[in-house]
């Protein structure tokens, strides 16, 4: 089998409201003004397109600033500190390392990969900073091949990069959307909820290993 990770809310940490509340306490003072400014700012085509890697930060942050009335600082202070909130998940990381402690007891043991819309700056940032993102076999950065999930594209690219088979391949991803567009190209999904969750589903196809200690 092929286990394949995405990042935000999977692996790092990823709270949109939180970083706009603190920026933007006024525009998000309550929950949900803040649940609709983030998806005022991050579900908009200019960040999908920077996630695709042909936006500028400068230019997704003018153009967001411009469109919503924003302060084009603060707006800059909050984009420009994105990587430093993406820190592990440390029921994921345990999950991950786990997979590679079975990886590197059993030669058939899953290989792991990583599919993540990320911009350019925050997946240089995350490559520089963690050393276990060395135990992935392989991955892709949205940024880095203009292509963004839930598009086919990037799924397939993935596909004939590292010659996964889909129906021994699973994708956990936070979104829906995601993974049903994994599901429909063959692949085995699951939706993240939690670390343990996963784990749970992950036994479903014979990884009893990743069972914790007793």
């Amino acid at each position: 089998m092929n286990v394949v990770f995405d990042f935000g809310a999977v692996l790092f940490t990823w709270r949109p409201t939180e970083l706009l509340r603190r920026h933007f306490p006024r525009r998000a003072a309550s929950e949900p003004q803040a649940e609709n400014l983030a998806q005022a700012v991050f579900g908009h085509a200019d960040w999908h397109q920077f996630d695709r890697g042909v936006l500028s930060i400068d230019t997704v942050v003018t153009r967001t600033a411009a469109r919503l009335d924003l302060d084009p600082g603060a707006l800059t202070g909050l984009v420009e500190s994105i990587a430093d909130h993406l820190v592990p998940i440390q029921g994921s990381l345990a999950l991950l390392a786990q997979l590679r402690a079975l990886r590197q007891r059993q030669a058939d043991a899953p290989k792991l990969y990583f599919l993540s819309n990320m911009p350019a700056p925050y997946a240089r940032a995350l490559v520089q900073r963690h050393a276990f993102l060395q135990w992935f076999d392989g991955g892709i950065f949205s940024s880095d091949v203009n292509l963004i999930k839930p598009e086919p594209e990037v799924y397939a690219l993935l596909e004939r990069r590292y010659a996964l088979a889909p129906a021994r391949t699973i994708f956990i991803d936070d979104h829906a959307a995601n993974v049903k567009a994994a599901q429909a190209r063959g692949w085995h999904g699951i939706q993240f909820e939690s670390a343990p969750q996963v784990q749970a589903q992950l036994l479903r196809y014979g990884l009893a290993l990743l069972l914790p200690d007793r």
